[in-house]
C-alpha cells in the first residue's frame, strides 16, 4: 500500500511539474510591444522622421533580428492627420528595450544613416514630443500577427483601440473578457486581421489595454464591425453580468501604414 501511495504521489508530482512547465513556457512566449507616438507640427518634421525610420531605425532593428516594425500615420480624414507618427516594435522582453538602445548606440551604420535625427539641433527638432507605451501580449494572442491584406497601403484602415478601465480590477476583468471570455476568438473567427492585443504596463492612460485590427478599406472595416456587433458570441458577452461596467473609455485611432512599414 505504501509503495502504491509513493508511486501515485510521484506520478502526481510529475504531472504537476509538466503542467507547470508548460504554463511557464506559454507565459514566456508572450511578447512585449513598444508603441512610440511622435507628435509633429510641420511637413519637414514628418519628412525627417520618414527618412530616419526608413533608412536608419528599421534597417538597424532588422540587423538586431526584429523582423517586423510597423510605422503608421493617422488617416487623412482624422483630426490627427499630419500631426502624429506611430512606431510599433515587438520585443522579446521588457529588458529588450534597454538592449535595443545599447545596440543602436554601437551600430555605426545606424549612427551614420540617422545622423540628422540623432544630432538635430534644439531649434530644428525632428519632432515636438513623443510618448512611449509598453505592452504585454494577451495570453490568447501571445505573438504579433502580420495582416493578410493585398490592397494599396494608402487605402488600408488600421484601427488602434484603447480600452480604459475605471479601476485596476475592472480593467483586469476586461482583459479576462478578451481572453477567457472569448472576445479574441470572435475577432479571429470574423477575420479582423489583428496585429496584436496587449495589456498596457507603461503608458499615460492606465489602466488600459490596446489592440490593432486591420482592413483593406473603410467599407470593409464597417462591415466587419457590423458582423461583430450582430454575432451571438458578442450578444452573450454583453449580457453576461460579470463583464458589466469594465470599460470607462474606448478611444479609436484610424491609421494607415507607410509604404516602408513592415506591417
Amino acid at each position: 500500500m505504501n509503495n502504491q501511495r509513493s508511486v501515485l504521489k510521484s506520478l502526481m508530482f510529475s504531472l504537476l511539474f509538466v503542467l507547470g512547465t508548460a504554463a511557464l513556457a506559454q507565459a514566456a512566449k508572450r511578447e512585449f510591444y513598444e508603441i512610440k507616438i511622435y507628435t509633429i507640427s510641420s511637413p519637414a518634421q514628418e519628412q525627417g522622421l520618414d527618412t530616419y525610420l526608413k533608412d536608419a531605425y528599421i534597417p538597424a532593428m532588422h540587423r538586431q533580428g526584429v523582423k517586423s516594425i510597423g510605422v503608421f500615420k493617422p488617416r487623412p480624414n482624422t483630426d490627427d492627420a499630419g500631426k502624429k507618427v506611430y512606431v510599433f516594435t515587438p520585443l522579446k522582453s521588457q529588458s529588450h528595450i534597454l538592449d535595443i538602445t545599447k545596440k543602436l548606440d554601437a551600430d555605426a551604420a545606424y549612427q551614420n544613416a540617422g545622423s540628422a535625427y540623432i544630432n538635430a539641433k534644439y531649434d530644428n527638432k525632428p519632432y515636438d514630443r513623443f510618448e512611449t507605451i509598453v505592452l504585454h501580449a494577451f495570453s490568447e494572442a501571445p505573438e504579433m500577427m502580420l495582416p493578410k491584406l493585398n490592397g494599396p497601403k494608402s487605402d488600408r484602415v488600421y484601427e488602434l483601440r484603447s480600452y480604459e478601465g475605471p479601476t485596476e480590477k475592472y480593467y483586469l476583468n476586461k482583459v479576462k473578457m478578451f481572453n477567457a471570455g472569448g472576445e479574441v476568438k470572435l475577432f479571429k473567427r470574423l477575420n479582423f486581421n489583428a496585429v496584436f492585443y496587449g495589456e498596457v504596463i507603461t503608458g499615460s492612460h492606465m489602466p488600459n489595454l490596446m489592440y490593432m485590427t486591420t482592413f483593406e478599406n473603410q467599407a470593409e472595416r464597417d462591415a466587419h464591425w457590423k458582423a461583430f456587433v450582430d454575432a451571438p458570441e458578442w450578444k452573450a458577452l454583453t449580457a453576461d453580468p460579470q463583464y458589466k461596467n469594465n470599460t470607462s473609455k474606448n478611444t479609436q485611432y484610424f491609421l494607415y501604414p507607410t509604404e516602408y512599414s513592415d506591417i
